[in-house]
Formats: structure tokens, C-alpha cells, sequence
């Protein structure tokens, strides 16, 4: 029997774990199968193994895993196969298979416009972006993160699209604030490519307040967010692995 198991980061935050499960909760209508369990990868609870074991304990001989992840890093290449690897011993009669990051996608680019026009309705070609990623030390995730600025500026002709981490490698936040400060001409949107609306963006606000002399220059997007075209992403990195 087909089960899907959810991956889902997890957070030190209460709202953020309780965000993730409405959000996936509102997928799984979308989905032809019974069986659909959720966990977490680190954070809270249930974890992998407690998800696989939900699973099996319904029937699943046969668990598509899931990751809600935008890009694709250590966790998805690492961290979630290992857990996989410790429930294949323990359950060698169950087959596994594996869903794709939400990576590099259309609907995703749509949405970051969205998150700019939801902050002003009156954009012309002297609009510059800032992207923010959480960041790894997978150097997959900028050049990825990258191709998504690209794509962000071609389709919507944006004066310039920027990239930065919070963390990782890649070019550092404050550094990019700092930049900001010698170069900037046009108003600048920033725009935290993140799920969670919880403490990273609380980090992001305090940042853009350290630099008062940025206040009448940088807008704060909303982030990401779990949207309709986040949705419909996840629906189709579910379908892709069970078609």
C-alpha cells in the first residue's frame, strides 16, 4: 500500500511547526493516497523514523518521502537519506522513494513578485531586489539561489536581483546591507526566501535597523510564505514521484 510521509524542517517555534502541518494538512486533499503522515526532520516531533513508523503501522508497504525544502542542500542529499537508510534496516520489506526540493520554478518566481507588488503597485524598471537565503555550506544552494535571481529579474525586468545568505557561504547579509549603503540609486525590496515568518525574519528586521540610513531606502517584503503557489509546487513534487 502507498503512503506519502512529509518532511518537514521543523523550528524551535511553536507557530512554526503548527504553520508547516496546516500548511501540509491543506495538500493532502490534493493527493490519491490514503496513507499520509507528517514529521520533521530536527526540531520537533514526530521525527523521520516516528513518521516511517506511522506509515507502516497503517499499511504502507510502499512511503514516498516528501521533503519540504526550496533548495536543494545538505539536508535534502544527507540528512533525510540517512534517516531513510536506518528505517530501510529496520523495515526491509517496505520500498522507499524520494521527492525533489521545490528547486528552481516558475510559480515560485511568480510568488516573490507577488511579495513586492503586495508592498507597492506602482514598480517601474528602477526596482532592484534583494534576495536573502537561509544559506549552507553546500555550494549547490547559491548558484541554484542565483538562477533564481536570474530568473526573477528576466521575467520581471527588474532593475537589478541581488542574492545573500544568513548564514553559509555566499555573500553574507550584513555585507550585503553594507553594499547597499556605497551603491544604492534605485529603492531596494528585500525579500527573505524563506518559509517560516518566525525568527529569521525577526534577525532580518533587526539587521535593517542597524543600519539607519537605509530606512527610507530598503522595503521589507513578507517572506516566501506558504501560498498558492507553494502549494501547488509541493502537489506536483508529490504526483512526480508517484506517477
Amino acid at each position: 500500500m502507498q503512503a506519502v510521509l512529509y518532511v518537514a524542517h521543523g523550528s524551535r517555534v511553536k507557530a512554526g511547526v503548527e504553520e508547516a502541518v496546516q500548511f501540509i494538512e491543506t495538500v493532502k486533499p490534493h493527493i490519491d493516497v490514503d496513507i499520509q503522515e507528517i514529521c520533521f526532520l530536527e526540531l520537533a516531533n514526530p521525527s523521520i523514523l516516528e513518521g516511517v513508523a506511522a506509515c507502516i503501522s497503517k499499511g504502507a508497504t510502499n512511503i514516498a518521502v516528501i521533503p519540504i525544502l526550496l533548495l536543494t542542500a545538505n539536508h535534502a542529499k544527507q540528512d533525510i537519506p540517512n534517516e531513510i537508510a536506518k528505517a530501510k534496516q529496520l523495515y526491509p520489506f517496505v520500498t522507499f522513494s524520494f521527492g525533489k526540493p521545490f528547486g528552481i520554478h516558475e510559480k515560485l518566481i511568480n510568488s516573490l513578485h507577488d511579495r513586492v507588488l503586495e508592498k507597492s503597485t506602482s514598480l517601474s524598471e528602477e526596482t532592484d531586489i534583494l534576495l536573502i537565503g537561509r544559506g549552507s555550506s553546500d555550494p549547490c544552494v547559491q548558484a541554484d539561489f542565483q538562477q533564481i535571481a536570474n530568473y526573477l529579474k528576466r521575467k520581471y525586468n527588474y532593475a537589478h536581483v541581488d542574492i545573500c545568505f544568513l548564514y553559509g557561504k555566499g555573500p553574507s547579509f550584513e555585507s550585503a546591507l553594507n553594499q547597499l549603503n556605497i551603491e544604492q540609486k534605485n529603492q531596494t525590496y528585500i525579500i527573505p526566501y524563506i518559509l517560516f515568518t518566525g525568527l529569521l525574519k525577526i534577525g532580518i528586521q533587526k539587521k535593517i535597523a542597524q543600519h539607519s540610513f537605509l530606512q527610507n531606502q530598503v522595503v521589507l517584503c513578507e517572506c516566501l510564505g506558504y501560498d498558492e503557489n507553494v502549494r501547488q509546487v509541493l502537489i506536483e513534487r508529490v504526483n512526480q514521484v508517484l506517477s
